[in-house]
Parts: C-alpha cells; structure tokens; sequence
C-alpha cells in the first residue's frame, strides 16, 4: 500500500498538515500539485464548457478545480505506470484519526481489490444501496448516490485505469465526474466512519471555493439545486 498526498509546494500554510498526513499514512509521500493558473502545467488538459455528457454540468471549471482533476489524473496514470495496485490517495486539508484509519485500512485490507475506488469521506451523507461490510462503526457500502469531494480515497490500479481512459476530456471537476458511474464504468464505494475531517479552514481557507455576490449565490444554488435532481435520476445499484 502506497499513499499520496497532493500538496502545492507554494501552499506553506498547508505544508505542516501535508507533512503529517506524511507520518500518519502508509508509505506516504507527498504528490506535487498541478497548477491550473499555469498554462503550461495545464497545456494538454482538453476543457470542454460542461457538455460532454449528461446531464449538462451548469458551471464554467475553474482553475483550481483544473489543477485538482490533472493532480489525481496523474496519479492514476503513476499507480498504472508502475503497476501500484492500491494507494491511498489523499488532498492537504484532510485531517485523520491516526488510531481510526489504521482500523479502517485493516477492515478494508481483505476486501479492496485493484478494481477498487473506495472514498473514505468527511461527511457521512451516503445513503446506502448495499451494505458490504461492517466492523466497530465502520461501514463499507455502495451509495445509491455518490457523494462530493476527493478528499481521502483508496484507489485501485484497475480502477484508475478506467478513469484515466474517459478523462482525455473534461467539463466538470473530479468529484462530480466521479459521480458518474454509467460514463465512467466505476462503481464508487464509501467507507463510513473513519472520523477524517477537512481541515481548510484551520490552514489557509479553500482553494477553491469563493464567496460571490448574494445574486450569483442564489442562481448558483439553483442551478445546482436542478443539476442534483437529474443526477439522482442514475443512482448506483445493488448487484445482490
């Protein structure tokens, strides 16, 4: 088991969190962080204004969601290059329960394959189409609807192989096109319970989000409101 923790060497603020993540994780190392503010970090990444697939994603990508894709892109393409077979792929603003995800690792030990991409998020909002496993509070399930944010996930080879082969070409960031199980061929898992946290706000804010006029604020939650309809049009199913 390898783990990689995505991390902008610019970002001093988030740098002693990246570096403990580091001592916390198994064999963790820290994975540099694609700018997308910088033309020629993102030169070959192929934008698309929200159409490739359906439903229509209503917001233009930003560059720090451009720079968060083309970061765990290439980390899948890293864990299929040299053949990893699952890593633990992680963001700088999260915050583990060194005790808890050490459990967590040891229930999913026997049961993550290379098929695998398994979120071990910090919300628990899943609604379970299937319940795979259980252990001490720990829950392995298949959400009917998967949910946002990449902020800590076990990724298997096989399983970024897939994604890499549909990612040549982007309209959305990572976390809503993860969403999309029928485009991308991948069911999505989630670990409940493994009380990790987003430390953001601790460490110099998002880098990401931002805070518009109230106007554009109601209009974007509309739009996101109406988006999140159609997507729970393809919730993911049990196979049992």
């Amino acid at each position: 088991m390898k783990s990689f923790v995505i991390h902008m060497t610019s970002s001093a603020a988030r740098r002693p969190n990246a570096e403990r993540l580091c001592t916390e994780l198994p064999n963790a190392e820290l994975f540099e962080a694609v700018n997308g503010k910088d033309p020629e970090q993102i030169a070959d990444v192929q934008l698309f204004p929200g159409d490739l697939h359906r439903p229509r994603y209503p917001f233009a990508l930003k560059p720090a969601e451009i720079g968060v894709f083309e970061s765990h892109r290439r980390i899948w393409r890293k864990l299929v290059d040299e053949k990893i077979d699952r890593a633990i792929i992680t963001e700088d603003d999260l915050r583990v329960d060194a005790c808890r995800m050490a459990e967590a690792l040891e229930m999913l030990e026997p049961l993550a394959t290379p098929d695998d991409y398994i979120r071990i998020p910090v919300k628990q909002r899943e609604e379970p189409a299937q319940t795979l496993a259980k252990h001490n509070g720990l829950r392995l399930i298949l959400p009917r609807v998967i949910g946002l944010q990449c902020v800590c996930q076990m990724v298997g080879r096989r399983a970024a192989e897939r994604l890499l082969a549909v990612t040549d070409q982007i309209d959305r960031p990572v976390d809503t096109f993860l969403q999309m199980h029928w485009v991308t061929g991948q069911p999505i898992l989630s670990l409940q319970g493994s009380r990790n946290q987003e430390v953001a706000a601790e460490i110099g804010g998002s880098t990401i989000q931002t805070s518009p006029p109230l106007a554009d604020k109601l209009t974007r939650e509309f739009k996101r409101a109406s988006y999140r309809r159609k997507l729970y049009q393809y919730p993911q199913r049990s196979s049992a």
